[in-house]
């Protein structure tokens, strides 16, 4: 007897939460014992001080409740950029993957979806959501306490005696690409190309990248694989992290030309609709649809100014930083209480002044005239294509002010922005 289309989706999500709840249960680092050994770093205000109190123990609270990482008055802080697949993410994690005194990971999450979810898709399974955003979480707090060891679960192949040449984007981390971790390049290379780490600096030692995210006394993470601020509540509440979050937004319409471009199978019927005016009748809508809803929502949320995200949540529009690079990162670096270093400033101005440089071609790539990219996807859709985005996002285009064009005259006049002058104030 056949099985049904429901079964099959059934035992494939029951399969996804196995091996999510096998990686929970065997992995050997973050989930034994509690080493924590006085109460007080947790904050909980916990009576368990038995130093055979381990997670899981039968009668006890279990090492959930507490930290595997102190916390305590010189707090590190846990820096994470929200944000969604070519909305500048990159070129924000940068801006604080450059400072000396902090250890920035990009999109370690990649992982957990590769793993979990081979071809994810922009489902809304709620199974399937509450398992991949499970994972992620607990991948998080790990890394956030520089337990990389935790990461190699969802590593393929699974690296050998804790080395690996699989980490994704290792050379976007520039503490994985110096010392202790690699020997090839000193203190005085500050701008490492991400080949060249990649070449030179061979494979990953995750036992001396722990090292390294120990020195550091700052950790920020990239993620694009969140959908919005609500799903990180967890994170943000738990007394064991210090974490302040950064949404970056972009205009929709600018990252749906960018996907265009640069993810060039999977948003083929679009450039087919771009280039014969036609639209093909089996275009994947939620390509676009769900950028806009994840915005909103996670938008709403923040800006209602919610008791748990008080001190700890800022939105920064993209094209404000294109336009004013200096002035809002320095306004980021308000936010998170920590001064802006020369290597942080020196990089700027390297890196938004347009360059014909190869490395400003690459689809990841940081180097390029920000201010003029910014809005140069009105030169590359087509205008009913941009009509039917403004149709579909107008929520999120009103909520993060971005003007509508009603005409092919105003989309392609560049002498006139579609960026309103809008204030996002911190909720401190």
């Amino acid at each position: 007897m056949q099985c049904s289309w429901k079964s099959v989706i059934l035992l494939a999500l029951a399969s996804i939460a196995i091996q999510y709840t096998a990686i929970r249960t065997l992995t050997s680092k973050p989930f034994q014992l509690c080493p924590l050994p006085s109460p007080q770093n947790c904050g909980v205000g916990a009576q368990e001080t038995d130093p055979s109190f381990e997670r899981g123990t039968a009668g006890g609270g279990g090492c959930d409740d507490y930290s595997y990482f102190t916390v305590n008055s010189t707090r590190k802080l846990h820096i994470l950029v929200l944000a969604t697949t070519r909305s500048g993410s990159s070129f924000v994690g940068q801006l604080l993957n450059q400072h000396q005194d902090i250890f920035y990971l990009f999109e370690p999450l990649y992982h957990v979806y590769a793993t979990l979810v081979p071809r994810q898709s922009h489902t809304r399974n709620p199974a399937e959501r509450r398992v991949t955003l499970g994972a992620s979480r607990d991948l998080l707090r790990s890394l956030y306490g520089c337990d990389l060891y935790f990461l190699e679960n969802y590593i393929k192949p699974t690296p050998s005696n804790h080395t690996t040449d699989k980490l994704f984007r290792r050379g976007a981390s520039r503490a994985l690409c110096q010392q202790p971790v690699c020997d090839a390049f000193g203190p005085s290379d500050l701008n490492v190309e991400e080949g060249d780490c990649v070449k030179k600096c061979a494979t990953l030692n995750m036992t001396l990248a722990t090292e390294a995210c120990q020195e550091k006394r700052h950790v920020a993470i990239k993620v694009v694989r969140v959908p919005e601020i609500g799903d990180l509540r967890a994170l943000v509440e738990d007394p064991r992290l210090n974490i302040k979050v950064i949404q970056l937004v972009r205009d929709p319409r600018g990252i749906l030309s960018s996907r265009i471009e640069t993810f060039r199978d999977p948003y083929r019927l679009w450039r087919i609709w771009r280039a014969t005016g036609r639209r093909p009748y089996n275009l994947d809508l939620n390509q676009l649809t769900v950028i806009c809803e994840d915005f909103s929502s996670s938008v709403s949320t923040g800006l209602s100014h919610p008791h748990w995200l008080k001190g700890k949540y800022m939105v920064v529009r993209y094209e404000d930083l294109a336009r004013n690079p200096l002035l809002k990162t320095q306004e980021m670096y308000d936010f998170l209480g920590l001064s802006m270093d020369k290597n942080v400033k020196h990089w700027i101005r390297t890196n938004t002044q347009g360059s014909n440089e190869p490395s400003a071609k690459h689809k990841f790539g940081t180097v390029r005239d920000s201010a003029a990219n910014a809005e140069s996807w009105r030169l590359k859709l087509s205008y009913d294509i941009v009509d039917f985005t403004q149709t579909v996002c107008q929520k999120v285009l009103h909520q993060l002010g971005y003007k509508a064009v009603k005409s092919v005259d105003e989309l392609k006049n560049m002498s006139f922005s579609l960026v309103q002058d809008k204030a996002f104030v911190p909720f401190l």
